[in-house]
């Protein structure tokens, strides 16, 4: 790689790291101040007794987590908050683990913080003369359909398991007020400043600022528990320069002839499933990086590449680094799903919510 290759893919790589390093942070922070718990715990107050209601509401928290936190936020920190809730109320917990995991990547399109691929997404549009706002609005249909395909094959899958009332609403437990309203009041902030398109870099550093400040003030010895993922920022830079090479070394040209033209329906599907199969077969964060230049310059083929690696990557179980840290968040609470049941629902959730954002998107 030339010098002025290198400036540039710094360029494109420091904000994503600096984003990411932020949010976790920002994320981690929330988790101890209880706001979670707190969120978890409200939906079942809310819920009116009935399981389906209650499995509808945590649905939706785990689609707003995932929206202005990220995937792995909702994988990570959502997940042992369901679990705690499903088995305090007295439900089977399977039903609320797979929501969340499967929601934390089906819905991971609405804003380009929900994922990583869509934060390099929002850049490369921003070359062909797209914005923030271009992008929101792309996403939002083929985001509501891909939410909508998970809780349909989510629902009918886990019918009878959703069936019925109960009877216990389990209070959350006592946190330091100050702390979980100042991180509540935080993640209320970033939010907006992240739909209108403030710079994600800096909003989630200010914000991780504010709430390791916080932190220090209220429960300093609760800052030994803050771990910043320094070890998966170095991998994500590494990926950018390996799949980068890969692509100089004549890799592009072949995935552009796979990938095709056009913005019909059966063209979108082309570069959409090459996504997925990448996606599964790798990772989908290295898979929308050597796939970004065979999809052209269109950004409806850009959005069809992301319903690919961001919505379909969840039939492996490391298609997406949320998946692998969810696994290890419902092994370590005791919740046992075989790897052919998580593969087959995985499957269909994959191919009836990237179907529908397909359709949707084509439109």
């Amino acid at each position: 790689m030339s010098p002025h290759e290198v400036l540039d893919l710094l360029a494109r790589t420091l904000p994503v790291i600096a984003f990411l390093v932020g949010i976790t942070v920002v994320a981690e922070v929330c988790d101890l101040a209880g706001v979670f718990d707190v969120a978890g715990h409200a939906t079942a107050r809310l819920a009116g007794h009935r399981v389906v209601v209650l499995w509808l509401l945590l649905a939706a928290l785990a689609v707003l987590v995932t929206t202005f936190l990220g995937l792995d936020t909702t994988a990570v920190l959502l997940t042992p908050v369901a679990l705690k809730v499903a088995r305090q109320v007295g439900v089977p917990p399977a039903p609320f683990a797979l929501t969340t995991l499967f929601l934390a990547n089906t819905g991971s399109l609405f804003l380009p913080v929900s994922n990583l691929t869509n934060l390099l997404a929002v850049q490369h549009m921003a070359t062909l003369g797209g914005s923030h706002a271009d992008y929101v609005a792309l996403a939002v249909g083929p985001g509501l359909a891909a939410v909508a395909g998970t809780l349909l094959v989510l629902g009918v899958v886990h019918r009878r398991a959703l069936r019925g009332h109960f009877a216990v609403e389990p209070p959350a437990a006592p946190h330091d007020q100050v702390l979980m309203r100042t991180a509540a009041l935080t993640c209320l902030t970033t939010g907006p400043l992240f739909a209108l398109g403030a710079a994600p870099w800096l909003v989630a550093g200010v914000a991780a600022l504010v709430l390791v400040g916080t932190l220090w003030w209220r429960a300093p010895h609760l800052l030994r528990r803050i771990r910043p993922p320094w070890g998966m920022a170095l991998v994500v830079t590494g990926l950018f320069v390996v799949v980068q090479l890969v692509v100089d070394a004549g890799a592009g040209d072949l995935l552009a002839r796979l990938a095709g033209s056009g913005e019909g329906l059966g063209d979108l599907a082309r570069v959409a499933g090459l996504g997925a199969v990448a996606g599964n077969l790798l990772n989908n964060l290295p898979a929308y990086l050597a796939l970004e230049s065979a999809a052209g310059t269109s950004p409806t083929r850009l959005m069809a590449l992301l319903i690919g690696t961001d919505v379909t990557p969840i039939v492996t179980p490391w298609g997406s680094l949320a998946t692998l840290l969810w696994l290890h968040r419902v092994r370590a609470a005791g919740v046992r799903i075989g790897p052919g049941a998580l593969v087959a629902q995985g499957l269909a959730v994959a191919l009836v919510a990237g179907g529908a954002a397909l359709v949707v998107l084509a439109a």
